[in-house]
């Protein structure tokens, strides 16, 4: 098994888990969702003593893609993810930033579009690619089986899920995304979320009322 080291920075006003993802063995890291906040992340990195290699993103909303143009350029870092459904979300990423009153940001073009069944690689971690719409259609989730850890954005909460009222999002294809893609992986997956606390899946399909095995 390969080991890794896993730092959640809240990051911007939404307090959204942007997540340093460092493969032990070889120090080069992923950064999952850098929203903004750029000199917290950085100061992360320095304190693990990791080697940023890539930015990954879930997808395309403000509070998980804003900082992306910045870091990228400030750290020279490829730009992987989301899958190209979000294109639209990444154009419109100044918009954003002015509806939620959030310093300017630039546009960017991934590196890599993402689509289902793909793998990244973090040094010597590799990450199952999961396309998971409904929050939003280019949504994706990163997953490592060694570890038995997910990495599920915006989808799937510890006891909720993620809106589906902005544009684009779909409200039965994200419950598809839950029950059909990611709970079949198994109970035990333990899932970092783009807010709040983790949970697992098994624990999400007892307990959560709106994907849960029991929900009326």
């Amino acid at each position: 098994m390969s080991a890794l080291s896993v730092a959640v920075v809240p990051v911007t006003a939404f307090a959204q888990n942007c997540t340093i993802l460092m493969c032990n063995n070889t120090k080069q890291a992923a950064i999952i969702d850098p929203g903004g906040d750029i000199s917290k992340i950085k100061q992360q990195l320095d304190k693990m003593g990791a080697s940023a290699s890539k930015i990954l993103l879930t997808h395309a909303h403000i509070d998980h893609a804003g900082g992306t143009a910045e870091l990228a350029k400030e750290l020279n870092l490829p730009i992987e993810g989301p899958h190209k459904g979000d294109l639209f979300w990444i154009e419109g990423l100044p918009q954003q930033s002015a509806m939620f009153g959030f310093p300017a940001v630039e546009t960017f073009t991934p590196d890599r579009w993402l689509d289902d069944h793909d793998e990244v690689q973090v040094g010597e971690l590799t990450l199952q690619v999961i396309h998971t719409p409904g929050h939003t259609p280019g949504h994706v989730v990163f997953y490592n089986p060694e570890n038995k850890l997910a990495f599920v954005g915006d989808v799937l909460f510890n006891g909720s899920i993620g809106r589906t009222d902005f544009p684009q999002g779909n409200h039965p294809e994200l419950i598809a995304s839950i029950r059909e893609k990611l709970f079949p992986l198994g109970d035990d997956i333990e899932f970092i979320c783009g807010h709040g606390p983790n949970s697992t899946f098994g624990h999400e399909r007892q307990t959560n009322p709106f994907v849960s095995d029991h929900r009326g």
